[in-house]
């Protein structure tokens, strides 16, 4: 029996999952519930995440897109989408995104300072503005 045809050799579906790593795991999986189930909110919500930290950042910015569409009155999608935005240098639809998700209660400012995604946005004025009409708000 040649090596290659060891059984143990072989790729086998148990085989293939204990060789991924959980990121790929969770992609290669919310990807098919999402083929089966494209509005499924918390597959979503997740996918974009493990999209986003891939480096798959289009990708993301499709299912942050999506997400806004069906969940258009909570700020976290909103939020989300503006990191997206962001990470791609979209600059203008970010701060439109993020003003959006402030507007309807994103209120961790502190981490909005920090977010690495944002950091693109920190450079352009309208982000120390956008903090202080905030914290003004208060």
């Amino acid at each position: 029996m040649a090596a290659e045809d060891h059984p143990a050799d072989r790729e086998t579906p148990t085989r293939r999952l204990r060789e991924q790593s959980q990121l790929d795991f969770e992609l290669e999986f919310l990807g098919r519930v999402l083929e089966r189930d494209p509005y499924h909110v918390a597959a979503l919500r997740v996918h974009a995440n493990n999209l986003a930290t891939r480096g798959q950042s289009a990708r993301a910015l499709q299912m942050d897109r999506r997400l806004v569409r069906l969940q258009p009155d909570r700020p976290i999608p909103w939020y989300n989408l503006a990191c997206s935005y962001a990470v791609l240098g979209m600059i203008d639809p970010a701060f439109a995104a993020l003003q959006r998700s402030i507007d309807l209660g994103y209120h961790w400012l502190d981490h909005m300072a920090r977010d690495p995604d944002l950091k693109s946005l920190r450079r352009d004025p309208r982000f120390a503005r956008l903090l202080r009409r905030v914290l003004s708000a208060d």
